[in-house]
């Protein structure tokens, strides 16, 4: 039974969603935005929040929770020198997402997630 379980599993085992999850994080932290299908959005939002909050407070245990999520020193090193410190103040909300229509080969629902 899946009771009190909130993920979405986004017809993926969970070695492939949490691959799928660590690269829309390493891309998004470059970018600062992805353009994705709107049910990715909203499974990715919960898990960049939570890293860009981790990043707010800079101490080793955050940086290593961090490092161990994303598995790229480059993005840890961006989120909490460029990234975090923009939302020191916010409690959180750190993105937006934004609806784009369908995508034209499958009619799938598009969104742009960005940073707020």
């Amino acid at each position: 039974m899946r009771h009190r379980k909130k993920k979405k599993i986004l017809s993926r085992k969970k070695s492939a969603r949490d691959a799928l999850l660590r690269s829309l994080a390493v891309n998004f932290i470059f970018a600062e935005k992805i353009k994705t299908t709107n049910a990715k959005a909203k499974a990715f939002r919960p898990y960049i929040e939570n890293l860009i909050s981790r990043a707010r407070e800079t101490n080793l245990t955050n940086r290593r929770y961090v490092l161990k999520f994303l598995q790229n020193e480059k993005a840890v090193n961006k989120l909490f020198n460029e990234i975090a410190p923009r939302y020191k103040e916010r409690k959180g909300g750190y993105t937006r997402i934004l609806k784009l229509g369908r995508r034209k080969g499958d009619g799938a629902e598009l969104s742009l997630i960005k940073l707020a």
